[in-house]
């Protein structure tokens, strides 16, 4: 492990959920180049529900095994009181906080009919909730900085999903979620640039507990033990470590898709063929220039799971 040099060297990061999957190959990998990380996972199972303790703390004793610091935090993040012991963990233990990577989540899919408002509020709450109240308490703390002479370099990364994007057949709750939290990267971005902050956000794909039905087929075709490991959560991280360091200066409001050996650059809404008759239409006025807009405009890509 790089503990003097790498891309992050004097940086302190803070990652949700990174006691297991995408957030532990992204907090190994900050500490590898440099950074000081705190690991905050709630140590809960793939649907929330309580599960064994300590994920966060295995994770430190990966990252100080191999010469780098952290310290564990296990409070529910998309708390006020547990999103702002986060932030105070870091400034506690390493005296600054300059990356916040969100990324705490967990399933509960169903189809439509068959979600329960239960299981809609925890997808929502854990995910949506869980980026904005600690980017919220994050925030503040680099705003006094700034305000104080201080201007920081600070990074934001939030996750989220080819499903918030696209949809995903099965997984309203988590699509509405992960949608959500690209518009709060979009407004977080405008609104904090003027004190020094970057916020851009990644739709990953890699082999995690929350995705094991999905790669299922992939997880139990034997593997060459020299072939690439396209699924593997390592692959997304050197991304996310990128765009949280102060080399992505100038980098905010993206969003990118990663997974294997690829990276894209996402395009969100952009307007498309538009037609203006300076007066207010009939129905069958709008209906019929709907339809001809629609033939000109390029059909959406597919919905995960549709077909």
């Amino acid at each position: 492990m790089n503990a003097h040099g790498g891309i992050c060297r004097g940086r302190v990061v803070a990652v949700t959920g990174a006691g297991r999957g995408l957030g532990r190959a992204h907090a190994l990998a900050f500490a590898a180049e440099g950074a000081r990380v705190v690991v905050n996972d709630l140590g809960v199972g793939p649907d929330g529900s309580p599960g064994g303790p300590g994920p966060a703390d295995r994770v430190v004793g990966e990252i100080r095994a191999r010469g780098g610091e952290a310290v564990a935090h296990a409070d529910d993040v998309a708390s006020s009181g547990g999103a702002a012991s986060l932030v105070a963990t870091a400034l506690g233990s390493f005296g600054r906080l300059d990356t916040l990577v969100n990324n705490a989540g967990f399933l509960r899919d169903r189809m439509l009919v068959n979600l329960d408002e239960d299981d809609w509020d925890a997808v929502v709450r854990v995910h949506l909730k869980g980026h904005f109240l600690p980017l919220k308490h994050a925030a503040a703390h680099w705003r006094a900085e700034a305000r104080a002479g201080r201007r920081p370099a600070a990074r934001v990364v939030t996750t989220s999903s080819g499903a918030g994007l696209l949809g995903s057949v099965g997984q309203g709750n988590y699509s509405a979620a992960k949608a959500g939290v690209v518009g709060l990267t979009l407004v977080a971005s405008a609104e904090l640039s003027r004190y020094g902050v970057q916020v851009n956000a990644i739709a990953p794909a890699a082999r995690t507990r929350m995705t094991e039905r999905t790669f299922a087929a992939a997880m139990a075709a034997p593997q060459d033990p020299g072939a690439f490991d396209a699924m593997a959560p390592e692959n997304v991280s050197p991304l996310v470590v990128w765009l949280g360091s102060a080399a992505s200066q100038g980098v905010t409001g993206r969003v990118f898709e990663v997974e294997a050996g690829r990276i894209t650059v996402m395009e969100g809404w952009r307007r498309g063929p538009t037609a203006d008759r300076g007066a207010r239409f009939t129905a069958a006025e709008a209906g019929e220039t709907a339809r001809r807009l629609l033939a000109e405009a390029a059909g959406p890509l597919p919905v995960y799971g549709a077909g």
